[in-house]
């Protein structure tokens, strides 16, 4: 994954007051509210509302995980800032509009092996393909090997050769607005993540947002002009995980580099399971996401 320690390592369950299960919202949801509105999903988990989110405390408390090389102060992290931003999508279906790829793409599930070669994480990139094709967007999958140069792995370059890329890809391809690294997380063997969600034994998702500064400063070398988009990206995507699908993520990594999150305003960096989860447990994971992407692009 990005080469982290076991990170934030069940999924959060200090949360709020609940809503009733069984409650369906509708169009004419009361603004105070902070997820998206579905006439198709119950809530079944928590609805933040905006003074609660205010609080930059409660925000980052129950929201975020921060790593050492880095600071998440309240000149960055205002929710406000992070809720009205728009993601709906500008162009049509008849051009690209996403891009999944893998900067990791050797990251194999527990199951992996001969018998079952496509437990990694391109083939779990393979099904989001197909589920956000079959909702009508318009998705191209990459699935180039960035990690392994001359038959050796290298995580840490794979990030420079992964730009040069997608960079190609974006440039053949301009109309391409949303951009996800897909990744599975590293986590000791004796760690296994696995909550329900929709009645199946599901990999929780973990959203790594990076802000290109140390705690001394920005990086100036890594510039990111859609640094404070991509927050609000997976902070959107976050709240509404946790309205209609409970326990399917962990809470928001921040870290200190880029990660190539500079080319577009929707980059997101996720994180499905670690090695120790099945395929299967990471391929249940898929869904939901794509339902909670859905609804950001949507208009939230």
């Amino acid at each position: 994954a990005s080469q982290e320690p076991e990170q934030n390592q069940a999924a959060q369950t200090d949360q709020p007051a609940k809503t009733d299960k069984g409650n369906t919202l509708n169009a004419d949801k009361d603004p105070a509210m902070t997820c998206a509105s579905s006439a198709i999903w119950p809530i079944a988990g928590t609805v933040y509302r905006k003074e609660q989110l205010a609080d930059y405390d409660f925000m980052i408390k129950h929201f975020y995980s921060v790593h050492t090389s880095t600071t998440a102060g309240r000149d960055l992290m205002k929710s406000d800032k992070f809720l009205s931003e728009d993601f709906t999508l500008e162009g049509g279906s008849d051009k690209p509009q996403i891009l999944i790829y893998h900067t990791h793409s050797q990251e194999e599930f527990a199951d992996h092996g001969p018998d079952n070669p496509t437990a990694t994480v391109v083939g779990i990139g393979n099904y989001l393909t197909e589920i956000l094709t079959a909702k009508g967007y318009s998705v191209i999958h990459d699935t180039s090997v960035y990690d392994l140069q001359n038959g050796k792995l290298d995580r840490n370059k794979a990030y420079t050769f992964a730009l040069d890329g997608i960079t190609d890809i974006l440039q053949k391809n301009p109309s391409i607005e949303v951009i996800l690294d897909v990744h599975r997380d590293g986590v000791n063997e004796n760690l296994h993540m696995v909550n329900q969600v929709n009645g199946k034994p599901t990999a929780p998702i973990m959203f790594f947002n990076g802000v290109s500064q140390t705690p001394k400063g920005p990086i100036e070398y890594l510039p990111n002009p859609y640094r404070n988009q991509n927050l609000a990206f997976s902070f959107q995507m976050q709240l509404d995980a946790a309205a209609y699908f409970p326990n399917l993520t962990r809470k928001i990594y921040i870290k200190g580099l880029r990660y190539n999150q500079h080319l577009r305003a929707r980059s997101a960096l996720i994180e499905v399971g670690a090695q120790t989860n099945t395929y299967q447990e990471a391929l249940n994971a898929m869904e939901p996401l794509a339902e909670v992407l859905d609804m950001v692009l949507q208009g939230n």
